[in-house]
């Protein structure tokens, strides 16, 4: 699918401020992209700005500033291919042991997965039969169908356990709770952050958005979208990948002045077809 986005984010100060490194991930990741053009600005200038790929595969800009500005402006914008993933392969029965996907420790349960969440993800194993690619499918549309989605434009995920008691959630808590329940059957699960190319918004608006990916054990990732009930093949964009939210944040870094107060807006636009 062709993919055109600009992305604006903008941050104004009361009055001028002196920033500290800023850490961009605004631009798309490269493994399942045809071709990419892409572009970052920043304003003010920049005194340096440095690029490299993090140890989970994603580009990362860092920008460093030498003078004071009442405003923080960081534009990106590309034009992208992506490419439609493969079939699906043969995937060995449920619950996965340890060590069956190689390298896969970072993405696996960090801290003890509430009980409530586990409960919830057996009992979808059981309706699918014991079969993984049955049981993603099942929790793909069982997300969409039993929660009410809304957007909450501030605050990181809530837990797991607190977004199926709710059952609401923005994209992210989806998210949150998608990959939980794959970890509690022993699937690597990490938090992705980008685009996708359905307009539907409760607002109107264009946001960032955010879906799980699964690895399977060939060492392939695969993509699911409890958002929109669909799976994730050619009509999203990914920036950043990572197992866990906070990892994947487009724009972090400190300022300093006295007194200040600040305000942040963003622009989002996205063609595709």
């Amino acid at each position: 699918m062709h993919f055109k986005v600009t992305h604006e984010t903008c941050y104004r100060y009361s009055s001028p401020v002196r920033f500290g490194p800023q850490t961009l991930r605004m631009l798309p990741r490269l493994d399942s992209l045809a071709w990419c053009d892409q572009e970052l600005t920043a304003e003010p200038e920049p005194a340096k700005r440095q690029d490299r790929v993090d140890a989970f595969g994603n580009t990362v800009t860092e920008l460093t500033f030498d003078r004071p500005s009442d405003i923080l402006r960081v534009s990106s914008s590309f034009e992208l291919e992506t490419l439609l993933p493969g079939p699906m392969p043969q995937l060995p029965p449920l619950p996965w042991p340890p060590g069956l996907v190689k390298g896969s420790e970072p993405y696996l349960a960090r801290a003890p997965i509430d009980e409530t969440v586990r409960a919830y993800a057996a009992a979808l194993a059981v309706k699918s039969g014991g079969s993984a690619s049955g049981f993603l499918e099942r929790l793909n549309m069982s997300l969409f169908e039993q929660t009410d989605r809304h957007i909450r434009p501030k605050g990181y995920a809530r837990t797991a356990a607190d977004t199926l008691e709710l059952g609401s959630g923005a994209c992210r808590d989806l998210t949150v709770l998608f990959m939980e329940c794959c970890r509690s059957l022993g699937i690597p699960a990490r938090f992705v952050s980008g685009y996708q190319a359905q307009s539907e918004s409760p607002d109107g608006k264009r946001h960032l958005h955010a879906w799980p990916e699964v690895c399977l054990p060939d060492g392939q990732w695969r993509g699911f979208d409890p958002t929109h009930g669909q799976p994730v093949i050619d009509g999203h964009v990914a920036l950043c990948a990572a197992p866990a939210q906070e990892q994947t944040m487009p724009l972090e870094g400190g300022f300093w002045g006295e007194s200040v107060t600040s305000t942040l807006e963003y622009h989002v636009e996205i063609e595709a077809g």
